[in-house]
This record gives C-alpha cells, sequence and structure tokens, in this order.
C-alpha cells in the first residue's frame, strides 16, 4: 500500500514556520492575527488522514465493490478524472486519479461523498466532504 507523502508536507510547514519566526517578535505581535488563517492555508495538504475500510459506511462499500467489478455506475460522473484542484492528495499526473459517487442516504443528489482512486492497488481515498479532506482507505482493518 502506498501512503502519502507526509514528511514532504512537515518540510514544507517546518519552512513555512522557520520563515514566520525569521520576522522577529515584534514582526509576530504586528501581525499575529493575520498570519492564523495563512498558517491554517499551509496545513490544508495534511488533511489526508487514514480510515480502516471496516470503518467505511455501508455505501462506501458498496462503491468500492463496484469499482472492483468496473461497474455499472448511478451516475454519469463515476470513473471521471479527478484533477487534485484542492492539492490535497499527492501530486500525480493528469488521469491518476479517479473520482466515484458514495450514495449519501437523505441526499436528492450526488452528495459530498467520494471515493477517489489511485493508480496503485489499494491506493482508494474516501471523503465525506467533498474533498475538503480525504483519508487513505486501509485495507488490513
Amino acid at each position: 500500500m502506498r501512503f502519502p507523502p507526509r514528511i514532504a508536507r512537515l518540510g514544507a510547514l517546518g519552512a513555512l514556520t522557520a520563515a514566520l519566526l525569521a520576522g522577529g517578535p515584534a514582526l509576530a505581535t504586528a501581525t499575529a492575527a493575520p498570519q492564523a488563517p495563512a498558517a491554517a492555508t499551509a496545513v490544508a495538504p495534511a488533511a489526508v488522514g487514514d480510515i480502516c475500510h471496516s470503518d467505511l459506511p455501508t455505501e462506501a462499500h458498496d462503491t468500492l465493490d463496484l469499482i472492483e467489478q468496473g461497474g455499472p455506475y448511478p451516475y454519469p460522473q463515476d470513473g471521471t478524472v479527478f484533477e487534485n484542484r484542492e492539492g490535497i492528495l499527492p501530486d500525480q499526473d493528469t488521469g491518476y486519479y479517479h473520482e466515484y459517487t458514495v450514495e449519501t442516504p437523505g441526499s436528492d443528489d450526488r452528495g459530498a461523498r467520494r471515493i477517489v482512486t489511485g493508480d496503485e492497488e489499494e491506493e482508494d481515498y474516501y471523503t465525506s466532504d467533498h474533498y475538503e479532506s480525504f483519508d487513505l482507505v486501509d485495507h488490513s482493518c
């Protein structure tokens, strides 16, 4: 199983922290409030977590089964290229990731839940908040 390169992201965060600290105490005090949102934005790519396969909702299991079978899928958007515009998933060439709908009970549309697959075997990411965050599915638990 391939895991996202968290160390690279921490390196960038470390560089950001060092740059903020290099401004000195006077600069940090004068701009403390405006820097908080910038730091939150810089941390956003670290939103990839982990989730056990057994902890996924039933509908996500249904979607993974459909992916394994090659369809048919309930929505025409299923199986289309996911472009990773949010930049949360590891950088890859266009066409590496594909997205699939995870049914949301009670929703009148596709809802916010998705499975995004990578080209590696069992490289599946789950999002319940329409690409705001992702969890890498651990298929061993």
